[in-house]
């Protein structure tokens, strides 16, 4: 069941892909003006997609104010709310697999922002489907971890590590998300008033990553370790830094997202081989660009 979707941040990482992936499957697609009107702009639309994402240092303030807003847009014309969520509720203490049970304990500020904004959501009475996943990987360079740390020397040979090269790390790769989310909107009127979906993704260690995003580009790329010491000095003139440093702890506990929620919701869902969706991302750093053999390396994709 299709239907008009209204996309909140169509400019940003999810909400680009998410325009896209409604599109491609017969929806009428809004994007939002910022100088209009919520409540009017989202008045006949079927499903809100709030893709909207400030700044760390904004969230604290623009978040609480966000939500309201997409609450009571979402009220006055009936209308389901998709959120990309992240596992920044879980804390640092929470166990190595997270699913739609598991407590929202953290107790960081990020954290707490993001499990305050959930529990608006869950109180709201409007219908809210979140779209839990790790860190994103894109298919441009969108100043994620992944494009603007992590593989941001590939062309010169480097290859940076912010954390533990062992440990487990989710990732999301874009496209699929939004897919599933434009899939899981299409089945709204058999989901609960709230549904907390983990997306799998894949899971994939910093070593792993590596490997895979040696044997994509072609290169030997010399692991580099993430300069941690440079932001904690930084982070006295740089209020980024302090909230990078916040979640460092990402980086070094091993985690991943169950997807049995999301296989029972979405049977058919077949995600992209990782292998592809990495060549795709890193198709500025190959010269030439090569085709990718699929399924060739060891990373788990759920």
């Amino acid at each position: 069941m299709t239907g008009k979707v209204l996309i909140l941040g169509a400019s940003g990482r999810f909400g680009r892909h998410a325009a896209e992936a409604f599109w491609n499957r017969g929806w009428q697609v809004r994007t939002f003006d910022r100088r209009t009107d919520l409540s009017a702009a989202a008045a006949d639309v079927d499903v809100i997609v709030n893709a909207w994402n400030p700044t760390y240092p904004a969230w604290a303030d623009e978040v609480p104010r966000l939500t309201k807003q997409v609450i009571a847009a979402a009220r006055s014309s009936g209308a389901t709310v998709i959120v990309p969520g992240n596992v920044y509720v879980f804390g640092d203490d929470g166990p190595a697999v997270f699913d739609e049970n598991t407590p929202h304990l953290a107790k960081n500020g990020l954290g707490r922002v993001r499990i305050e904004m959930e529990a608006a959501y869950r109180a709201s009475g409007v219908q809210v489907i979140v779209l839990r996943a790790g860190d994103f990987i894109d298919t441009q360079a969108s100043g994620n971890w992944f494009d603007s740390v992590l593989t941001a020397k590939i062309a010169r040979g480097s290859f940076v590590a912010p954390g533990d090269l062992e440990a487990d790390h989710a990732w999301a790769y874009l496209p699929d998300l939004a897919r599933a989310a434009a899939l899981l909107a299409e089945k709204r009127e058999q989901l609960d008033a709230f549904e907390d979906v983990p997306f799998p993704g894949f899971t994939i260690s910093l070593a792993e990553l590596h490997r895979a995003c040696e044997q994509v580009t072609g290169r030997v790329l010399e692991v580099r370790r993430f300069p941690w010491l440079a932001i904690r000095a930084a982070q006295v003139f740089w209020p980024m830094g302090r909230y990078l440093l916040e979640m460092r702890y990402l980086w070094s506990k091993p985690h991943r997202l169950d997807g049995r929620r999301l296989r029972e919701l979405l049977p058919e869902f077949q995600g992209t081989d990782p292998l592809v969706a990495l060549s795709t991302a890193l198709e500025a750093h190959v010269e030439p660009h090569k085709p990718v053999a699929r399924g060739s390396a060891h990373i788990a994709a759920e």
